[in-house]
């Protein structure tokens, strides 16, 4: 049983390497080199980061000013951060799809650049190539770390954000209202270290489009 879901995995692995092979292949077919699709996809990257950080900070107001409940109907109250927590959720599924598709075509970028270096006759332009291809890995590097460290920091603050909205669910009442006042002090931290995570991420990503750009 286990040799056979050994045996799956590798297949679907070997399966999904061949289909993005041919979909980077196509798309060079019409001019789109696998280097402008990874420009494009750090941008879209950059891009859903920012939405991320505002959507995260939206989140904490609403969190903010249900601790400050004076009356009314607790239940609209809890369906905002429901909808604020469920909107971050959405957020964190893209933050992370967004950082699998830079991977998947940097391989495929680094593989052919590489093979490519192999064929060169003239040792100037392979050399000048090879110190191109470690200057965009260098870069690379710190992107797709800075990347990964900003969407570390999203499942502690979800983590609180859950186990309050659940919480409040189910008890509308004083009580659920203390609960959340006693976290908003961690969910503060957490959201503020996760924003900087973020504008650290967006700025690497930032650095990383100029520069390939430049070479």
């Amino acid at each position: 049983m286990k040799f056979l879901i050994r045996f799956l995995v590798v297949v679907f692995v070997l399966v999904l390497s061949s289909c993005s092979t041919m979909y980077y292949s196509g798309l060079e077919k019409i001019g789109i080199p696998k280097r402008d699709v990874l420009v494009r996809r750090v941008e879209k990257a950059r891009d859903t980061q920012e939405e991320t950080r505002e959507q995260f900070k939206s989140a904490l107001e609403q969190f903010s000013a249900a601790t400050n409940f004076k009356g009314g109907n607790l239940e609209d109250t809890y369906k905002k951060l429901n909808g604020e927590y469920e909107a971050s959720v959405d957020k964190a599924k893209e933050v992370r799809s967004r950082i699998e598709d830079i991977e998947s075509v940097s391989a495929a970028l680094f593989r052919e650049w590489e093979q490519e270096i192999t064929q060169y006759s003239n040792p100037a332009l392979k050399r000048s190539s090879q110190d191109k291809l470690a200057t965009t890995r260098s870069y690379y590097r710190q992107l797709i770390v800075a990347m990964k460290n900003a969407e570390s920091r999203i499942q502690p603050v979800l983590t609180v954000f859950n186990d309050q909205v659940m919480y409040l669910k189910h008890n509308l009442n004083a009580r659920a209202i203390a609960s959340l006042k006693g976290e908003l002090k961690t969910l503060q931290s957490n959201v503020s270290t996760l924003v900087a995570a973020m504008e650290k991420s967006i700025n690497e990503a930032n650095s990383f489009i100029s520069n390939m750009e430049k070479n």
